[in-house]
């Protein structure tokens, strides 16, 4: 019998923007890049933010070797995206079973509180 799925913690569901394509690109022409949440908050804690994976990991409350398969995936795609100049479009996360919002939403831990202050 399979393990559970744990539940993947991330900031904030409420994104700034959900779908990149390339100037001048044509919907329907090219292919789309479906970046799950949880891609995405990875790549934001790893990438922008500078955490460790371990440090991903304990602030997603999940496995340091989750966070690094969800890594490569997310990595492969962002690649996709760019190379093949693709359209990329973050699933949004209440259709991700897996997913849940910290509790607090952006205020709810210090890394959501330097998320959210970060634009002021």
């Amino acid at each position: 019998m399979p393990r559970p799925v744990r539940k993947r913690k991330v900031c904030s569901k409420d994104l700034k923007s959900n779908m990149f394509e390339p100037v001048g690109g044509q919907r329907g022409r090219m292919p789309v890049v479906n970046l799950n949440l949880d891609e995405y908050e990875v790549i934001r804690l790893v990438d922008l933010e500078g955490y460790t994976h371990e440090e991903c990991a304990k602030h997603m409350d999940i496995s340091r070797t989750t966070v690094t398969e969800i890594y490569e995936s997310a990595r492969h795609k962002m690649a996709d995206f760019i190379v093949n100049a693709a359209h990329l479009n973050i699933v949004d996360g209440s259709k991700a079973k897996n997913v849940v919002e910290c509790p607090g939403g952006r205020e709810g831990c210090e890394t959501c509180v330097k998320f959210a202050n970060k634009d002021k």
